[in-house]
């Protein structure tokens, strides 16, 4: 049948509410980032750390395996503490893992789409710009979420019920640490690699960039406060800041000396920033001639 043949037909299919439509996004950016290889290996290798706190408190709480392996009970006890450093300790580890998780996935988010103008194809749907960086955000979100506080809450729940004795009690303010914790470092991780991906727009450069940044800024804020003697050049330390917000929120003393309230002030603006940034770089475009 001819083009000109054809009769306009207007949609029949099932429509998503308008609530549903931004999940396309990571529906599909999901899909293409599950395809790689090298990512899979990786992201089955961010489960190792969990893996092993579940032998720490299989061990811990079973006598026979103690018995098999000859290590006393008192002594694993002493030794391997499961309280709130010990999953501060797990969440600090599962950072690393998630920045670099964010650093391979968030250049190829956002970068691709600005460079080859595919945003003014994005916006001309029913999506709006905070929709479209929603759906961007709950890829990473996603990722994030399985190894921190997803394993992290689950290792809570294990060793509450083999401990009994009222320890869900004495350690209620670990749980919610472990989730404010985790999407403190989702958000702030997300809305850092995006908005340096929005800018540059290559990802390989946009990788490099993000590493640069991270250590260039811990690096600094070490050699300012050796040669000034404060802690507010730690401020500009995307790490030192991390760092310090969660020994906040897990109730533990800080390893710097910028205090609690000092990181969260840094964490915010800085968020803050990134936000702009987005704003400002993630938007649909005419040409007018």
């Amino acid at each position: 049948m001819a083009v000109y043949e054809r009769s306009y037909r207007r949609y029949d299919g099932p429509l998503t509410t308008r609530r549903q439509r931004f999940l396309v996004v990571p529906r599909y950016a999901l899909a293409d980032v599950m395809r790689g290889r090298a990512f899979v290996m990786f992201y089955l290798l961010c489960f190792f750390p969990p893996f092993a706190g579940l032998i720490m408190i299989y061990l811990r709480h079973n006598l026979s395996a103690l018995k098999v392996l000859g290590l006393p009970l008192e002594r694993l006890r002493q030794a391997l503490p499961i309280d709130a450093g010990f999953f501060s300790q797990g969440l600090s580890l599962q950072a690393v893992f998630a920045f670099l998780m964010v650093v391979a996935v968030a250049p190829a988010l956002v970068a691709p789409d600005l460079r080859n103008n595919g945003l003014a194809l994005y916006l001309s749907r029913p999506f709006s710009r905070a929709e479209y960086m929603l759906g961007k955000l709950a890829v990473l979100a996603l990722l994030i979420s399985t190894i921190t506080w997803v394993p992290g809450i689950l290792l809570f729940l294990l060793q509450g019920y083999l401990e009994g004795g009222g320890w869900f009690g004495a350690q209620a303010r670990v749980l919610g640490a472990l989730f404010a914790g985790s999407w403190v470092l989702i958000i702030a991780y997300s809305l850092l690699a995006l908005a340096v991906s929005a800018w540059v727009k290559w990802k390989p450069v946009a990788r490099i960039a993000l590493v640069i940044l991270f250590f260039v800024t811990n690096a600094f804020g070490h050699i300012m406060e050796m040669a000034l003697g404060t802690w507010w050049s730690e401020m500009i330390s995307f790490r030192q800041v991390i760092e310090t917000v969660s020994a906040g929120l897990f109730g533990l003393p800080p390893q710097t000396g910028m205090p609690v309230w000092a990181a969260w002030v840094s964490l915010v603006a800085g968020s803050l920033l990134c936000l702009a940034l987005l704003a400002r770089r993630v938007r649909a475009y005419e040409v007018v001639r």
